[in-house]
C-alpha cells in the first residue's frame, strides 16, 4: 500500500477513491484493496477546502457506508461501476468508455450501462479559454479571428470547443475551434499513474479479478487517452480521412487549418448539416438512406483503407446534402483504429465466411486474428464457435445482429485463451455502433446485405491479377535474396565443420532441477547407509547399547523425511 502512495504522490485522490467505492456499495472491496481502515482514513491527508472533490469527502463515513449498502440492494452492479466512474470524473469516465468496447472481457449487461457514459462537464470561463488559446498559438486571439463566440457549443472532459471566424487569406472562413483543458495532461498523467498502480493491486490481492485484465485494460486506455491529448495527431488523422475519401459521394471531413493550430488547440472547418435524430424530424432526410451510407462509409474505412473512426456514435456524425443521397460529416476524429493489410485480410476473412454461413470458417479465421496465450484445444474452440455462430447464421442475413454476434465471437475466443489484438476490439466497436444507430432510425437494416457489395469487390481485387502479380514478385524477390545468402551461409558451416569449430549446443530446462533432485537423494542415502551401519555395527559388538538403537531410528526418520519432502516438491 505505502509503494503505491509514494507513486502516485496523492493521498487525497486515493482518500476520494476509497470514499466514492463505499458510497457505492463497494466497502468490501476498498477493504480487500487495503484502502480502508480507520487508521487509514486518519492517515490519508485532508483534500484542499472547497471545490467538488472536497465536498465529496466532508460526508460521515457511517452515512457513505449506509448508502452504499442501500446501492447495492437495489442497483444492479454494473450500474454502480458506472456510477463509481461518473464520480471519479474525466479519467475513470474514459476508462469506462474504453471499456465498453471489450465485448471479449465484459458480459453484454456491462457494455450496455458502460456506454451510458458521458463526459459532459461544466464550461471554463471564457477568460480561462482566451489566455488557453493566446498562449497556445503565440498571438492574441483578436489576430487570428474575426470573432470567437465566448459560449461553448459542446464541454467534454479533455476540452471544450467554441464557434468562430478564422482570418484566412481567402476570406473569413467558418470555423470550430476544439481547447484543450488547462492543466488537464497533468491530470491524466496523474490519474494514469495510480490507474496503473491500482490495476496492479487489483490483480494481486483479488485473484478472480484476471478475467477482466484490468492492467491490459489500463494499458489501453493509456494509449488511447494520451492520443487524444495531442490535437496535432487528430489533425494528421483528419487531413488523412480527407485524402482516402476524397471524391466519395457521401462521406465528408472537416478541412484542418494548420495556422490557427497546435499541440492544445485545433481549427477545423465547420461542416455543415445538423444531427442525425434531427435532420430526420425536422428536415426530411429519410433513415434508410442515411444507414445504408453510413455502412459504406465504415466497411471502406475499416476493410479497404485500414484507417478507421473508432467512435462514430450519433453525437459525431452531421448528416448534410439532397434527402435521398445524404452526405454524412464525421467529426471528433481523435481516436482512430488501424489495420495492417493481413490483419485487413483475416478481418474479411471472418465478414466472409459469416456471410456465407461457413461455421469452422468463422472459427478458423477468428483463431487467425487472435493470439493464442496456451495451448488450444482445436476441436472443442470450432466447436464453440460453431455452436456460437450457428445461433446468428442460421437466420436470414437481413435478421442476423451483427453487434451481438461480434461480441458472443470474441467472448468465445477469449474463453480458449485467444487474445484478440486491441485494433480489431475496436473495428468491432465501431461495427456495433453504426448498426445500434442504423437499426435504429431504419429497422429493416440488413448490414450484411449493405456490405456484401464492398465485400465482393474487396475479394475481386485481393485476387487481382495485379496483386497476385505484385504478391509473386514479392516472393521471388525474398527468393532469390534466400538464393543469394544460402551458398555463403552454407561455406561458413562447412568451413567450421573442417577446422573443428562447429559446436552443438542444446538445453533442457529440466535439467538443473533434476540433478539437484540427484544429488539430494545421493547425499540422503549416503547419511541415511552411514546411520544405519553404524547402528547395526554397534548392535552387533553389544546388544544393549542405546547409541546403537538411536543412529537406527534416526536413519530411518531421516530416510523418511527425505521421502515425504521428496513426494511433495513433485506435487508443487
Amino acid at each position: 500500500m505505502v509503494s503505491i502512495v509514494n507513486a502516485v504522490r496523492d493521498l487525497g485522490r486515493l482518500r476520494q477513491i476509497y470514499v466514492v467505492l463505499v458510497r457505492h456499495g463497494f466497502g468490501e472491496l476498498a477493504q480487500r484493496l487495503g484502502l480502508g481502515g480507520r487508521a487509514r482514513a486518519q492517515a490519508l491527508p485532508e483534500l484542499p477546502a472547497g471545490g467538488e472533490a472536497s465536498d465529496a469527502l466532508v460526508e460521515a463515513p457511517e452515512a457513505d457506508a449506509k448508502r452504499g449498502e442501500e446501492e447495492r440492494r437495489r442497483i444492479s452492479l454494473p450500474e454502480r461501476v458506472r456510477l463509481v466512474c461518473m464520480d471519479l470524473g474525466p479519467s475513470f469516465v474514459k476508462l469506462g468508455q474504453i471499456a465498453s468496447t471489450r465485448p471479449d472481457v465484459l458480459p453484454n449487461d456491462w457494455i450496455v450501462e458502460l456506454k451510458k457514459l458521458q463526459d459532459e462537464v461544466n464550461p471554463l470561463p471564457w477568460s480561462e479559454i482566451k489566455n488557453a488559446v493566446e498562449a497556445s498559438l503565440g498571438a492574441p486571439i483578436e489576430d487570428v479571428y474575426e470573432r470567437f463566440e465566448e459560449k461553448p457549443l459542446a464541454a467534454a472532459s479533455i476540452g471544450q470547443v467554441h464557434r468562430a471566424v478564422l482570418k484566412h487569406a481567402d476570406g473569413p472562413q467558418e470555423v470550430v475551434v476544439k481547447v484543450q483543458r488547462p492543466g488537464v495532461r497533468t491530470t491524466v498523467a496523474r490519474d494514469l499513474e495510480l490507474l496503473h498502480a491500482l490495476a496492479k493491486l487489483i490483480e494481486r490481492t483479488i485473484p478472480e479479478s484476471a478475467l477482466y485484465q484490468p492492467s491490459a485494460l489500463v494499458d489501453q486506455f493509456d494509449r488511447a487517452i494520451t492520443s487524444e491529448l495531442d490535437f496535432g495527431l487528430e489533425a494528421e488523422h483528419a487531413e488523412k480521412f480527407a485524402r482516402n475519401f476524397a471524391g466519395h459521394p457521401h462521406a465528408r471531413f472537416p478541412r484542418v487549418y494548420r495556422e490557427a493550430s497546435s499541440k492544445t488547440v485545433l481549427t477545423l472547418e465547420l461542416l455543415p448539416g445538423g444531427k442525425v435524430y434531427d435532420e430526420i424530424r425536422n428536415h426530411g432526410h429519410k433513415g434508410p438512406a442515411i444507414a445504408q451510407a453510413a455502412v459504406g462509409i465504415v466497411v471502406k474505412m475499416i476493410f479497404e483503407d485500414g484507417f478507421f473512426h473508432a467512435d462514430p456514435h450519433p453525437g459525431n456524425i452531421l448528416i448534410s446534402g439532397d434527402p435521398d443521397s445524404p452526405t454524412i460529416g464525421l467529426i471528433d476524429l481523435g481516436m482512430v483504429g488501424r489495420l495492417s493489410p493481413e490483419m485487413r485480410d483475416k478481418t474479411l476473412d471472418l465478414m466472409v465466411a459469416a456471410v456465407r454461413q461457413d461455421h469452422l470458417g468463422v472459427a478458423d479465421a477468428l483463431y487467425a486474428i487472435g493470439t493464442p496465450t496456451k495451448k488450444v484445444d482445436m476441436r472443442a474452440y470450432r466447436a464453440e464457435v460453431s455452436v456460437l455462430a450457428e445461433k446468428y447464421l442460421g437466420r436470414p442475413l437481413k435478421e442476423i445482429d451483427v453487434a451481438a454476434m461480434i461480441s458472443d465471437l470474441m467472448r468465445g475466443a477469449s474463453k480458449y485463451g485467444i487474445e484478440i489484438p486491441p485494433d480489431f476490439l475496436l473495428v468491432g466497436k465501431a461495427i456495433m455502433t453504426i448498426e445500434g444507430v442504423g437499426k435504429e432510425i431504419d429497422p429493416d437494416l440488413d448490414v450484411f446485405g449493405v456490405a456484401r457489395p464492398f465485400f465482393l469487390d474487396l475479394l475481386r481485387k485481393r485476387y487481382s491479377p495485379e496483386r497476385v502479380g505484385m504478391e509473386l514478385w514479392r516472393g521471388v524477390e525474398r527468393l532469390s535474396g534466400a538464393a543469394y545468402d544460402l551458398p555463403q551461409q552454407l561455406r561458413e558451416v562447412l568451413d567450421d565443420l573442417r577446422l573443428g569449430r562447429l559446436t552443438l549446443r542444446t538445453t533442457d530446462p529440466t535439467l538443473p532441477r533434476t540433478v539437484d533432485r540427484l544429488g539430494r537423494r545421493l547425499f540422503a542415502g549416503f547419511v541415511v547407509a552411514t546411520f544405519v551401519f553404524a547402528g547395526t555395527w554397534l548392535l552387533q559388538t553389544d546388544r544393549k547399547d542405546p547409541l546403537g538403537i538411536t543412529l537406527l531410528v534416526f536413519g530411518v526418520l531421516v530416510m523418511f523425511g527425505h521421502v515425504a519432502l521428496d513426494m511433495l516438491r513433485h506435487l508443487r
